[in-house]
């Protein structure tokens, strides 16, 4: 339980920052080859930034609330001592 949470923070977290920077690399080199000029990138291209990084954050956080909920609830329905 505790190998999996450890996992998905230190590998699988780091992976998913890694395609946003590709997306947000990949998606600012198009918008250059297309010319837009500095308002895009001031306005829309922070926006979308914004978005996917939020994306992000959300499908991590479905990705780690069932380790999370159960290392805390863990001891729910253990023995009495």
């Amino acid at each position: 339980m505790k190998a999996s949470l450890l996992l998905k923070v230190f590998l699988l977290l780091p992976l998913i920052l890694l395609v946003d920077y590709i997306l947000m690399a990949l998606f600012g080199c198009t918008t250059c080859l297309f010319g837009l000029g500095d308002e895009f990138y001031c306005g829309p291209f922070c926006l979308v930034g914004k978005i996917i990084l939020a994306l992000s954050a959300l499908f991590f956080g479905y990705l780690i609330y069932p380790n999370i909920k159960a290392f805390f609830y863990s001891k729910k329905n253990g023995p009495s001592s």
